[in-house]
């Protein structure tokens, strides 16, 4: 059971603290700490408690009950969990690199996300010279199309191949990163 009461009584405390932070006087961190110690008996961490509850609430009921939010929320997820197996395959030796060392997993973890990066971006390079090749063939290529494509491929990777260092010497093109939209006129 929610408890309206708690809520109505603190809602001036709620709306001052929810101000403090957006106009920067109060930084969420420090609210968090500050309500995180004896958080059970501090009455706005209680109050904001049951906000959180209706929030929640609202969240779920409006999930059961709107096929397009239930969609979107999926492919959020879907997009997340593409990025995170494609970020763990990258990971060279797996977890035989795990150690106990914050220090070093908090390096694994950044190396690894930048890795994750630079392959995701040399992808979406490589995707966007493809279709501008097919529309050069006279191929329609429409958005909906791009939609259903990722940058996250590993099948042209080869992480523990031949790699050719000769060309490093001479830097690349420039990359236009604009890509045409607009229907091809036969």
């Amino acid at each position: 059971m929610i408890d309206w009461d708690l809520i109505e009584t603190h809602w001036p405390d709620l709306i001052r603290v929810a101000l403090s932070i957006r106009q920067g006087t109060l930084s969420s961190t420090l609210l968090l700490r500050r309500l995180r110690a004896d958080s059970h008996r501090n009455r706005i961490y209680q109050a904001f408690r049951e906000l959180g509850r209706v929030i929640r609430t609202i969240t779920l009921l409006r999930y059961i009950s709107e096929p397009n939010l239930r969609r979107q929320i999926t492919a959020a997820t879907n997009k997340a969990e593409s990025y995170n197996a494609f970020s763990t395959w990258l990971r060279f030796a797996g977890d035989v690199l795990a150690r106990n060392d914050p220090a070093e997993q908090e390096k694994l973890v950044k190396f690894n996300s930048l890795l994750a990066n630079c392959v995701t971006f040399h992808n979406a390079i490589d995707l966007t010279i493809v279709l501008r090749d097919l529309r050069a063939d006279g191929f329609d290529v429409r958005p909906e199309d791009i939609a259903n494509l990722s940058p996250y491929m590993t099948g042209p990777i080869q992480r523990f191949g031949d790699y050719n260092t000769d060309s490093i010497r001479h830097p690349p093109d420039d990359f236009d990163p604009h890509f045409d939209l607009t229907p091809q006129v036969a």
